[in-house]
């Protein structure tokens, strides 16, 4: 269903009783609501959640914003890496406000909320911009933005900023993509729990399908690179908050978990040997696990 929240226009959806603990799932960058595995969303309303997840505004279902225009990533590389202010169509603090309206247009006062790497980091701008709102915070393979912290290989760096090559019809653009992201999750998943092949292509075809949008992609990149402050905002934090990351993580290495656990008073951290930068099956039920034991902790 589609709901207004912020003045946006967000495509939502909601899997378990309307008594259930309400759970907004954040997805991370480029990723849809379908990224969040059905199987992992029945763990959690198993554990008696009323999951909410949802597609970011220019993402998916919900609303485009290709009137912004495509940002130039050359010039905000640049301007990152000498530290100036970037501009970006718009920021990470919106999609933060984005998530608050989401809740206001169901009528939830306060919600637990899981977010997961890009979503990770939107969820720290409502910890401690809309902390009024949480119940709890689960923090998953994501990062504060320390300019410290140890970054991923130059290899992962470029296929990040990589292109699927160019086709000629839309059939081989789409099946170009699929390679494209297979090949991503390839170098960032989990070393200890590899996909079936054709079954990983399946579900990155599924969602080419429902939507394809690369410059939105690209405009939520510049949003990541333009949040400045964050990590010096995160002692705000006051909900109970978990910290779940993989050992193996290729993309945010497990150093960004230990740092964000010492700036978030009170933060439990569970670092799984094995796990990369994905969500792979053999560990929904322990990822499900650690976000109903951290929402116990509010109570």
């Amino acid at each position: 269903m589609q709901l207004s929240a912020n003045g946006v226009r967000l495509e939502v959806e909601i899997h378990g009783p309307a008594h259930g603990e309400p759970l907004l799932l954040i997805m991370g960058l480029g990723m849809q609501l379908i990224a969040w595995p059905d199987g992992l969303v029945d763990q959690l309303v198993a554990r008696g959640f009323r999951v909410i997840r949802y597609d970011h505004r220019d993402i998916g279902l919900s609303q485009p914003f290709d009137e912004l225009g495509p940002p130039n990533l050359a010039l905000g590389a640049l301007l990152h890496a000498l530290h100036l202010p970037l501009a970006a169509p718009y920021r990470l603090a919106d999609l933060a406000c984005d998530a608050v309206g989401l809740l206001d247009a169901l009528g939830i006062a306060r919600a637990h909320v899981c977010g997961a790497s890009m979503g990770g980091m939107v969820a720290q701008h409502l910890g401690f911009s809309h902390g009024e709102r949480l119940k709890s915070l689960t923090l998953m393979m994501t990062t504060s933005g320390d300019r410290r912290l140890p970054r991923e290989s130059l290899r992962v760096r470029r296929a990040l900023l990589s292109r699927p090559r160019p086709a000629l019809t839309p059939a081989q653009w789409q099946a170009n993509v699929v390679e494209h992201v297979a090949g991503l999750y390839d170098l960032i998943g989990s070393p200890a729990y590899r996909p079936d092949p054709a079954e990983l292509r399946q579900r990155i075809a599924q969602a080419v399908r429902r939507s394809d949008r690369p410059q939105a992609v690209a405009r939520q990149l510049v949003a990541i690179a333009a949040d400045r402050h964050r990590a010096e905002r995160l002692a705000r934090i006051t909900a109970p908050t978990r910290v779940q990351h993989g050992e193996a993580d290729g993309l945010i290495p497990v150093a960004a978990a230990h740092d964000l656990a010492r700036r978030i008073a009170g933060a439990e951290r569970e670092i799984i040997p094995g796990w990369g930068h994905d969500l792979p099956q053999p560990l929904w039920a322990r990822l499900a696990d650690g976000i109903a034991a951290n929402a116990a902790r509010a109570a």
